[in-house]
């Protein structure tokens, strides 16, 4: 049967039943194990301020290219840095990977998948590829940034993944609304959540399955999907084939890998993972000093505005006398990136930095910025830079910290020698 009311195509094939089809077949790669690959590489050191800084690069994973090795069980697989200044878009292969649970599918039955929607509805269901695929689709650009990226950046430190500023990704998906699969199923009156679980399965019996949940009414905005493709190509095992749930503007954590069942609830939901697990102050920039007690907290939930250089690391050489030529990616969070500035003079000044291309309000967006000299007689050059979004919200000077070592977004510095 055809599709009728698609938008946003990423390519006019997939409209048509002879692509769909092939796509289906696409599908079916997925059965893909999880083990074999290249050796270990070289160890690279992060700039992390404690030890241990030095991680090997790895090549040992399906689907994957170089990538720093964080953990091995479950994967924690960081992009490295240098990528991020190669295109606002993650190449699949350099996309960074985060579990919770070692337990993942080694491979998916594309064929025999399922995804169940239960719950406080008027029809369960339980639907195959084809049929998520028979639903009109959307395209849209997307930051998935895990919520501890750069938490080894931290101090005092803080435990977890030691992450430097590489557990996010950019990439355009391509799925379907989730509003659409819900009004399929129809929501009864009275629900107030919803709740995703996905493939991955705890190590013991009594640890808590990962599941997240949204509230309805942001579950039904019309923007979070399900997806089945990622930058113009079926999702990796290790991001969630064969389908992920993508929460715009919000932190991976809510976005489930390898999604099976949706359930809707007619109460909050008051599993681990929402009632005990990512939560953050709820104070401003989520912050408060180490060692205090006693705060209220709220699930962590929308992302906050970010800015990065790309193109020259800390201690590179510029030519003094020189314009240092800065560039970088900015991401406004939740809203889009309506400015970046860059100050030379420790946050004193602040000037423009130009922008690229909007790829959509939830993408990267590159800058650049001409307008930083090298001291002509040699020396140091600092480099500062901070984003703000469309709702105005400005990156904070000062780096927050809270227990959980969630949502850094400090200005960002650049340290140059000119010779």
């Amino acid at each position: 049967m055809e599709d009728t009311g698609r938008i946003d195509m990423p390519d006019a094939d997939i409209a048509t039943g002879t692509t769909r089809r092939r796509v289906l077949q696409g599908l079916g790669a997925g059965a893909l194990t999880l083990g074999a690959g290249r050796a270990l590489g070289a160890d690279v050191r992060l700039p992390l301020p404690s030890d241990p800084r030095d991680r090997p690069m790895t090549g040992a994973f399906p689907q994957k290219g170089s990538m720093i090795l964080q953990r091995t069980r479950p994967p924690l697989l960081e992009t490295p840095f240098e990528v991020f200044d190669q295109g606002v878009f993650t190449p699949n292969d350099r996309f960074f990977v985060r579990w919770h649970w070692a337990v993942i599918p080694e491979s998916v039955d594309a064929a025999a998948f399922r995804l169940a929607v239960r719950g406080n509805v008027e029809r369960p269901l339980s639907l195959s590829l084809e049929d998520v695929l028979n639903l009109p689709s959307v395209e849209l650009a997307a930051v998935n940034q895990c919520s501890g990226n750069s938490r080894g950046l931290f101090e005092p430190r803080i435990a977890g993944g030691q992450w430097d500023n590489g557990a996010m990704g950019n990439a355009k998906w391509v799925g379907v609304r989730l509003k659409d699969v819900l009004d399929r199923a129809g929501v009864k009156a009275g629900s107030v959540a919803v709740r995703f679980n996905g493939l991955d399965e705890p190590v013991v019996p009594d640890a808590p399955d990962f599941m997240k949940s949204l509230d309805l009414d942001h579950a039904r905005d019309g923007e979070v999907m399900i997806a089945y493709r990622m930058n113009g190509e079926q999702l990796p095992l290790l991001n969630g084939f064969p389908l992920r749930l993508i929460v715009p503007g919000w932190y991976s954590t809510y976005w489930v890998k390898m999604l099976s069942d949706i359930e809707v609830l007619d109460k909050p939901d008051e599993s681990f993972w929402m009632k005990t697990a990512y939560r953050i102050p709820d104070t401003p920039h989520a912050s408060v000093r180490p060692g205090e007690t006693g705060f209220p907290t709220v699930p962590i939930n929308r992302m906050v505005p970010r800015s990065w250089f790309t193109g020259l690391a800390n201690g590179a050489k510029v030519k003094a006398g020189a314009s240092a030529p800065l560039r970088g990616i900015a991401l406004g969070g939740d809203r889009g990136v309506k400015a970046v500035d860059v100050s030379t003079d420790g946050g004193a000044t602040w000037a423009a930095a130009k922008l690229g291309a909007d790829e959509g309000t939830y993408s990267f967006r590159r800058w650049t910025f001409d307008g930083a000299a090298a001291p002509a007689a040699g020396g140091k050059l600092e480099a500062l830079v901070r984003c703000t979004n469309a709702d105005d919200v400005v990156q904070p000077i000062l780096q927050p910290w809270n227990p959980g070592g969630f949502m850094r977004n400090g200005v960002e510095t650049l340290d140059l020698t000119a010779a």
